[in-house]
């Protein structure tokens, strides 16, 4: 009905049946029977036709004051939403891990307003996986399985996880050459990451190991800074701690044996269209995590 209101009124506007069919490029007699169509369906007559003259009637009338309005202001916030899904503005709102965002992906943020000036970035960062919905969230950057089909998906990367430790630390204790040895020694506890998963590099054989914490924290700068002053093991991905394997500040501490391999992946909601401004930020992300080496790591 809302399509025959419209023709209603480009009809009254064009003064004449021919002109709004040509109008709305609709053969003449398909605009007439979808006037008598409306004219039906509100019990009235809308016009008076004639050879010579159209002319609203009395209720015609009314009813094209009323409704043109409503129209006017439809295809209004009809363009301005068009605007909002296809233009490189307003805000994008993400959620994601404190350590990837502040991390491995730092730079990344403020390249991304530097290229889009009129995009505004909200980042909410937390080692817990938030709710996108219930956060009004555009996007977020999950680490690990996702099980989740109602949001849509795009893999990142992948992040190898590393059993590490001082230099000294290893020193003063009593040999590490397997988990069997675990122990006699100490443990840092990284969470969200309670569960330490291990693979031999050469028979393939698994162990899973929930370790007792000498030391908890929820924020990894600082368990990898508590992990350099020599007081346990620490197991967290190897793109906190590089630099300080670089510098010898830690080392692994069971080079046979590989940690877990975190795959690192960008969702969002399903149900909407996704804005211009979130696609852009997406390719963004893509883009700077292919070209990020410790993001790419292999099985």
């Amino acid at each position: 009905m809302l399509d025959d209101l419209a023709l209603f009124v480009a009809i009254v506007e064009a003064g004449s049946l021919r002109a709004a069919a040509l109008g709305a490029g609709l053969p003449a007699a398909k605009v007439t029977r979808r006037l008598q169509a409306l004219e039906a369906s509100l019990g009235c007559r809308l016009l008076h036709r004639s050879a010579r003259r159209l002319l609203p009637t009395p209720e015609g009338l009314q009813y094209y004051e009323q409704c043109r309005p409503l129209l006017q202001a439809l295809q209004q916030t009809t363009q301005s939403l068009d605007a909002n899904l296809n233009q490189l503005r307003g805000t994008v709102r993400v959620l994601a891990p404190i350590n990837l965002a502040n991390g491995p992906l730092r730079e990344m943020w403020s390249q991304f307003l530097l290229r889009h000036p009129e995009i505004h970035l909200e980042l909410q960062l937390s080692n817990l996986t938030e709710d996108l919905l219930g956060n009004a969230a555009d996007l977020a950057i999950r680490a690990g399985t996702l099980n989740d089909s109602s949001f849509g998906q795009r893999r990142l990367g992948a992040v190898q996880n590393v059993l590490v430790a001082a230099p000294n630390y290893l020193a003063q204790k009593p040999a590490l050459k397997s988990p069997d040895d675990f122990g006699q020694h100490a443990f840092i506890i990284n969470e969200p990451v309670t569960q330490w998963r291990l693979t031999h590099r050469s028979s393939g054989a698994e162990v899973k190991f929930v370790p007792p914490g000498h030391f908890r924290v929820n924020e990894t700068q600082l368990a990898v800074h508590m992990a350099c002053s020599g007081i346990g093991l620490i197991y967290c991905p190897l793109t906190q701690v590089a630099a300080e394997l670089q510098a010898g500040r830690l080392v692994e501490a069971l080079p046979e044996w590989a940690g877990e391999l975190r795959v690192i992946s960008a969702v969002w909601p399903h149900s909407r269209s996704m804005p211009a401004r979130v696609r852009a930020l997406l390719d963004h992300l893509i883009a700077c995590t292919a070209a990020h080496p410790l993001l790419n790591a292999q099985d």
